[in-house]
């Protein structure tokens, strides 16, 4: 991994989780949050329903007792579910329907292509965490689905992160109604790959929805990040 984008992680994460604490990372791709959250003390449950991420998640975690690793999707209810495969991008395949209509309308995106739909498990994070434990932080990047998978929540940890994309908007728009219906009542929001904060203070639900709304179509993508009252900081925050 680059060096870089390592410590860029671990300085965006380490005001979420620490020592002890358990993270979920609900589509882990090849590992990048995951590790992350690892050097920073955490425990992590990773979700990653993609066969070909997955055995490079069990190739570089599987002998880490601190990880452990679901092949399974999240979603609004656990039983069967439907993986739309991007074989030339894996990290963008999505169980979204909308996601990949979406894509065929936008500039930058219309190469992109979903050819191999695959059976794949779905959990409800309510059951992973009735499996495993309660998490501090959970982080979800699933392409245009993160609506479902928040309602899959019944009870928000004192953080989350979410991805939103601007040519899936409204995806994003509905995850953060969800976990303002869930608790959270402070948002930053963090740029692509950036990590970095471009809020220097939290703001409230209804300014991070206009924000979102206005977001520029050229961004492209970036997390937004909510915190409940029961989040303590493990250490200060960098607003980057």
């Amino acid at each position: 991994m680059r060096p870089l984008h390592g410590r860029g992680l671990d300085r965006i994460y380490q005001a979420f989780v620490g020592p002890g604490d358990l993270a979920i990372d609900v589509g882990a791709h090849v590992g990048d949050r995951l590790a992350a959250f690892r050097r920073l003390g955490a425990r992590v449950i990773a979700m990653e329903p993609n066969a070909t991420l997955f055995r490079v998640l069990a190739w570089l975690h599987g002998r880490d007792s601190g990880v452990t690793l679901l092949p399974d999707a999240a979603g609004a209810r656990s039983g069967p579910g439907v993986l739309h495969l991007n074989r030339a991008n894996p990290t963008v395949s999505t169980m979204s329907d909308s996601f990949v209509e979406a894509a065929r309308a936008t500039a930058g995106w219309r190469s992109q292509v979903w050819n191999e739909p695959v059976a794949v498990s779905v959990l409800t994070l309510d059951d992973v965490i009735a499996r495993h434990g309660p998490p501090a932080f959970i982080k979800i990047d699933a392409e245009g689905v993160e609506p479902d998978i928040l309602t899959g929540l019944s009870r928000l940890p004192p953080a989350v992160s979410f991805e939103i994309t601007t040519m899936a908007r409204a995806a994003g728009l509905a995850a953060l109604d969800r976990t303002l219906a869930l608790g959270c009542n402070r948002f930053k929001f963090s740029l692509g790959e950036s990590h970095r904060f471009l809020q220097p203070n939290w703001i409230d639900g209804a300014a991070m929805r206009s924000f979102l709304t206005a977001l520029p179509e050229h961004t492209n993508s970036g997390d937004v990040y909510g915190v409940t009252d029961d989040w303590t900081p493990r250490t200060r925050p960098s607003s980057g």
